[in-house]
């Protein structure tokens, strides 16, 4: 719910529009691990909600940093599964 979220941090709303479009989600079993879905049309959505979070002075986000900070999220997710589940897997 976007009440439950930091609108002054880029970090977290990036990390709500990924997760809430379904872009990124958590390994059920391991909470420090975030999984980058592959969604092309869900990390474009994400990009698109997060543009229309309003920071608590009224001001948007810059498209530019947004897009800096779900590309940074995005590379350090890992692909298609969590590697601490099963480590020999592509996850490709």
């Amino acid at each position: 719910m976007l009440a439950d979220i930091q609108t002054d941090d880029l970090t977290a709303v990036v990390r709500y529009a990924l997760e809430t479009t379904r872009a990124t989600t958590a390994c059920p079993f391991h909470c420090d691990v975030i999984v980058r879905i592959g969604d092309d049309a869900a990390e474009s959505h994400a990009f698109e909600r997060a543009k229309r979070i309003i920071r608590s002075d009224g001001t948007k986000w810059d498209k530019e940093a947004l897009r800096i900070e779900i590309g940074r999220q995005l590379g350090a997710a890992a692909d298609g599964c969590c590697p601490k589940c099963d480590p020999t897997a592509s996850c490709a």
